[in-house]
């Protein structure tokens, strides 16, 4: 079997069983692993991302921030790179939600080039995601917010990949919001 397809594989298993008691706050309770299978498929489908390290990163990109784990044992199963890129997207729930928000903006230009791919295709899927079902007690006004969030970090990964940036633009101009 080819080497790659074994190394997405491991990552898909190991990402599906760390979340597998998560649920997506959509009022179906959709599945949460479908969030991160998402990203690696826009990456790669929409993207034209190839870069093996960077999908399983997509893949792994909740898993120090929404489960039980480490960047430890990220780094011990898949290598110092998917870690340090999971590290780069990860956000610090130890902080309250607006100072996680504020991070972000101020480090997406900073991020490197892996980075700012995952979080591209993450924030692409998370807007589709709410045009489409908005999660249980949030308010148009909410959502309308986290449109406006989202550009603010959008506007740092600039230059990184035209397909994805596009197709955000796009999302942008939908909901009125300048990026």
């Amino acid at each position: 079997m080819n080497t790659e397809a074994v190394l997405l594989l491991e990552t898909v298993d190991f990402a599906a069983e760390k979340h597998r008691k998560q649920r997506r706050k959509d009022a179906e309770g959709t599945p949460y692993i479908n969030h991160p299978i998402g990203v690696a498929r826009i990456l790669s489908y929409e993207g034209g991302v190839t870069d093996i390290e960077v999908l399983q990163a997509a893949l792994l990109h909740d898993t120090v921030e929404d489960t039980d784990t480490t960047p430890e044992e990220l780094e011990a199963k898949f290598g110092p790179t998917v870690a340090r890129i999971v590290q780069e997207v990860t956000d610090d729930k130890g902080l309250p939600k607006q100072e996680r928000k504020r991070l972000q903006v101020e480090h997406a230009p900073h991020c490197s080039r892996q980075a700012k791919l995952v979080k591209l295709a993450d924030k692409l899927y998370n807007l589709r995601d709410l045009n489409t079902s908005t999660p249980v007690g949030w308010s148009a006004e909410r959502v309308q917010e986290y449109f406006v969030w989202a550009a603010e970090v959008v506007k740092g990964l600039k230059g990184t990949n035209s397909a994805l940036e596009k197709k955000l633009e796009e999302l942008f101009q939908q909901r009125g919001v300048q990026l």
